[in-house]
């Protein structure tokens, strides 16, 4: 049955940011199975934007800082905060601008999932790569992405790994790793951490080169009980192990529920699902095609439920205006304000999200962003909507603004919200305070 045009929205606002009426009307003649294995085709898993100049470059070896004067070490620290500052621009851009936004939402998903950030590893291209490796992995398979992210330098810095030695176990990884990445709590003990933890020494970035390896003399070679199990397990055993436990899948299925379907996972639901994440070697493609062909997604009752992160409003509202993105620091700052600075996540749990995206000063600056970006301020001019969007004329001139002017008010409302508005808009109002009022109604928050 092919779908209607509030499904179609529904679709593209949760695997994405929002869709025009053209490309809603494009998915409209699919049924569900054909419109979710289009959604989930993504030719390249690489970003389109250029990357910026210097991601190649090593931090200094430490016997070279050593030697650095105050000033020497305040110049490092300023050129560190402008190329992070470059970076988060470059992720902006790609997000504004990308032709699968399904790969950025699920990229920006993991980036939440595997944290880490620029304040705490000090090296914008460290974040850069790991960025990267994100995305490649992101519709992938899971099983890859954590043998991955468990060597990459921004991870090994981010939770301490470089100084994990036999001597002296750091248990920080390994209790994320348990904890936030894999089995969720309840599902290990203390002493599952501790041995694990002596699994993970040795396993350092190289200096010289930027790259992981095992360093020999700080590696613990000896017997370890995990799980229950004994063995000389190094890092990659004690992730095998991690990952043959059916609480994994689980606890990976309900955050992915939580991301796209509602705040409440069907318990039934996630045991079906987590079935097939195993029985397909944690293959993220089968499992989210599964996920979005639920009944509990496409149920009326579940649209307008999630609140967009301020990435997704922003990034949303964007892409929906066609507001221009030469200057993107606004994008940080307000991001920053409204509790989502990319990059930089408050700490290894990531972003809480949810109701908790909202808060009285959190909704006010939303608000205002809103106000300020539609009307041409903050987030730069969209041009042919000055005049406080005062009328239709204005629009039928806009580049990518025509479809606020020329389509009907009803197929505008649908596509701006997911829901009936809080303030009903009337059909005689100006065009241009109809789409104003509708972008500043609650129900545009939702997604």
């Amino acid at each position: 049955m092919p779908l209607t045009f509030d499904e179609a929205r529904h679709l593209l606002s949760r695997t994405g940011f929002g869709g025009i009426p053209e490309e809603i009307r494009r998915l409209m003649p699919l049924d569900r199975a054909a419109a979710v294995a289009q959604v989930l085709t993504v030719p390249s898993n690489k970003a389109q934007t250029p990357p910026p100049k210097w991601i190649h470059r090593l931090p200094p070896l430490p016997r070279d800082r050593k030697h650095w004067s105050e000033m020497d070490k305040r110049a490092f620290r300023e050129e560190r905060k402008e190329e992070g500052l470059e970076l988060k621009q470059w992720w902006y851009r790609e997000l504004c601008a990308t032709r699968t936004p399904i790969l950025e939402r699920m990229t920006l998903f993991w980036h939440n999932h595997f944290t880490s950030s620029l304040h705490k590893v000090k090296w914008p291209p460290f974040l850069y790569w790991q960025n990267v490796l994100l995305r490649l992995h992101a519709l992938g398979s899971f099983r890859e992405l954590l043998k991955a992210i468990a060597k990459n330098p921004a991870m090994i810095l981010y939770l301490d790994t470089q100084t994990n030695r036999k001597d002296h176990p750091n248990e920080n990884f390994a209790r994320e790793l348990f904890e936030l990445f894999t089995l969720g709590e309840g599902h290990y003990t203390e002493q599952d951490i501790k041995e694990a933890a002596r699994a993970f020494s040795g396993w350092h970035i190289d200096h010289r080169t930027g790259a992981f390896r095992v360093d020999p003399l700080h590696h613990d070679e000896g017997c370890k009980v995990v799980f229950g199990k004994s063995g000389e397990f190094d890092g990659d055993d004690i992730l095998a192990l991690t990952l043959d436990r059916p609480e994994t899948a689980r606890y990976l299925v309900r955050k992915l529920w939580r991301e796209f379907v509602s705040d409440q996972p069907d318990s039934n639901e996630v045991e079906r699902l987590a079935g097939i994440f195993r029985r397909e070697k944690y293959a993220l493609a089968p499992l989210l095609n599964e996920l979005l062909l639920t009944e509990q997604f496409w149920a009326p009752e579940q649209r307008g439920t999630l609140i967009k992160s301020p990435v997704e409003l922003t990034v949303g509202t964007v892409r929906l205006f066609h507001l221009p993105t030469e200057d993107l620091m606004p994008f940080i700052r307000f991001g920053r304000r409204l509790g989502q600075d990319l990059f930089d996540p408050p700490n290894v749990k990531g972003w809480p999200g949810g109701t908790r995206w909202i808060t009285t000063s959190t909704l006010l600056e939303r608000t205002q962003l809103l106000n300020r970006g539609i009307r041409g301020h903050e987030l730069g001019h969209m041009p042919g909507m000055a005049d406080h969007l005062s009328g239709t004329a204005a629009m039928n001139h806009a580049p990518g603004g025509t479809w606020l002017a020329t389509e009907p008010l009803d197929v505008v409302q649908g596509t701006l919200v997911p829901i009936a508005p809080v303030h009903r808009v009337s059909a005689g109002e100006d065009r241009g305070h109809a789409v104003l009022q509708l972008v500043l109604d609650p129900v545009y928050q939702l997604k």
